[in-house]
């Protein structure tokens, strides 16, 4: 998709400069992906404690549980 942006100069060249990224195209789309990676890890985390989970992660994983 092509589009014009109006961004302020400073935001971009210091964005360009913590990324360490030469291509201002590049820095943008990292941005985007960063900004919805953020608000989808926020949703998940919004279900921390309302799932239960009645599972047994060392028999899923096919490791001996604690065999006494």
């Amino acid at each position: 998709m092509i589009m014009t942006l109006d961004l302020p100069d400073e935001l971009v060249a210091e964005a360009m400069q913590l990324t360490d990224i030469k291509i201002k195209n590049q820095v943008i789309i990292l941005a985007l992906q960063e900004y919805i990676k953020k608000n989808k890890v926020a949703d998940l985390r919004s279900y921390k404690g309302k799932v239960d989970l009645d599972i047994n992660i060392d028999l899923l994983r096919n490791r001996d549980a604690h065999l006494n």
